[in-house]
């Protein structure tokens, strides 16, 4: 998908921006049609494969725009064996502000061709955003829109490792909540929203009620306390990080506070993949695979969770 945001961003920050996308691909290749970089004077985001293709192509990207083949061979010195063909377009502000508001970003030479045409009309017919793909040179890409809101309670060490784990994904857009300022590291990963709040459970119904929700603050009570606000307010996902007998009881006393036994079955405790063991990054990744897993509506991968971590 075309990441206007990321786009606008780069632009405002950088101000002339190449933006490299896959447009077509033939046999194997390391990333798939949509996939795109953004380039600029001194550096870049995003990555449409790496290796010598990607290195290439961010070196000539700010000088060449327009489609161009390159075979994964020799060459290239890789041994994938398929082709890849780039698009390369520069924007700036105006540019940029040309796109707002569009859902599909469809453009090329000449005349627009009734293949793409019949393309959009098609997925407007069906509401359904159509794939990228390349048609009789015209590159088509619906635009991004946000994800799913995810909503990270805690910045501690499992916290600051989930972040950056999740941050670069487009699936989740990430709201950080802890309570204070100087609990968040200096750095934020770009696209976060960070709130600092001396009553982070006071926060809970602010949150959409789809929203997806990983309990990991430096208090069992605050745990708690933001548990039973998420059962007060509804959600899409909430999972705590925690051991088998921190569970336990919690489910006790959330039972004493009134909510029913389904209601706290609603809860996921422990989360993760307790064989990928303790350290916060490897805690960051089982509950970031859990979570693109439930994305997909895939859940065979999950036959064990973490059940260790914060007893």
């Amino acid at each position: 998908m075309f990441d206007l945001g990321a786009l606008r961003r780069a632009v405002e920050a950088r101000g002339r921006v190449a933006r490299v996308v896959i447009a077509e691909i033939r046999g194997s290749t390391p990333r798939e049609v949509g996939a795109a970089m953004l380039v600029w004077d001194g550096g870049q985001s995003g990555t449409i494969g790496g290796g010598a293709l990607e290195f290439e192509a961010a070196k000539a990207a700010l000088s060449r725009t327009g489609l161009s083949r390159h075979p994964l061979g020799p060459q290239l010195g890789q041994c994938c064996g398929g082709s890849v063909t780039l698009l390369t377009e520069h924007y700036d502000a105006d540019a940029v502000a040309a796109l707002e508001g569009c859902d599909v970003i469809a453009r090329g030479p000449g005349a627009r061709p009734l293949a793409v045409a019949r393309l959009l009309d098609r997925a407007r017919a069906r509401g359904e955003a159509p794939e990228a793909q390349l048609v009789q040179g015209w590159m088509v890409e619906p635009v991004a829109r946000p994800g799913r809101p995810l909503w990270i309670w805690g910045a501690g060490h499992v916290g600051r490792a989930l972040v950056a784990v999740l941050a670069p994904l487009p699936d989740f857009a990430l709201t950080w909540v802890d309570t204070a300022p100087d609990r968040f590291p200096e750095a934020v990963p770009e696209g976060v929203t960070v709130v600092p709040v001396a009553e982070p459970a006071a926060l809970m119904p602010r949150a959409p009620k789809d929203a997806a929700h990983l309990i990991l603050t430096y208090s069992h009570a605050l745990d708690l306390e933001l548990c039973h606000a998420a059962l007060r307010h509804d959600f899409g996902f909430c999972g705590v990080i925690g051991s088998d007998t921190k569970w336990a009881r919690f489910r006790s006393r959330l039972a004493v506070l009134g909510h029913a036994p389904a209601a706290i079955d609603g809860i996921t405790c422990p989360i993760g993949r307790k064989d990928l063991g303790k350290h916060p990054q490897a805690i960051a990744i089982g509950v970031a695979a859990q979570l693109i897993t439930m994305q997909t509506g895939d859940m065979r991968a999950w036959p064990t969770r973490f059940s260790e971590f914060g007893a």
